[in-house]
């Protein structure tokens, strides 16, 4: 086809970019108000209208070399498995989708725990070996969050549901919302 025109290049926002229209200048103070930088203001956006009727939770493991955030209800619908590893752990966990959680820091000092299937992946600190956060067989693509690892204040409320992780096919298989609570 024909080049395009300068002038319509010079308009068109590159990669990655949009174009706000008449709402830049706004945008523009929004950002220069809060100190916000471009990708700030975006994730303060996306958390906003991705993240409705979520919280940000923060934890870690005790000694503090593991952190992370994850967005998650304030009322929190945790599972308690009797399979095998949760009795010996005593692994209380919520599911969350891999995209509303975010490891702070630490991820040099978590070590990793399979057996059976090795689809579940019990991470855990290597200096205190808490187990924090852990990738469930259930929801292999999203983490299970132990809400004891949880800092105070953003809880408001826990249910617990007893699983029969010891029968763990024919549990998931019954149950009629596990396997979905890693999507978004």
């Amino acid at each position: 086809g024909p080049p395009a025109e300068p002038e319509a290049e010079a308009r068109s926002p590159g990669p990655g970019a949009f174009d706000l229209g008449a709402q830049s200048g706004r945008w523009a103070a929004f950002q220069e108000r809060h100190r916000l930088s471009c990708e700030e203001a975006a994730r303060l956006l996306l958390d906003t209208y991705e993240y409705r009727g979520l919280v940000k939770h923060t934890g870690g493991c005790h000694c503090g070399a593991i952190r992370f955030e994850v967005w998650a209800s304030a009322d929190l619908h945790v599972f308690n498995c009797n399979c095998s590893i949760c009795t010996k752990k005593q692994n209380r966990h919520f599911i969350v989708p891999a995209s509303r959680f975010k490891l702070l820091k630490g991820a040099d000092n978590l070590t990793t725990y399979t057996f059976n299937t090795h689809c579940a992946q019990h991470t855990f600190c290597k200096t205190c070996g808490v187990q924090s956060f852990y990738t469930p067989r259930s929801n292999p693509d999203g983490y299970g969050i132990a809400p004891h690892c949880l800092d105070d204040g953003t809880v408001q409320t826990v249910v617990t549901e007893d699983i029969n992780g010891k029968e763990w096919e024919k549990a998931v298989k019954e149950h009629k919302t596990i396997k979905d609570m890693s999507k978004p």
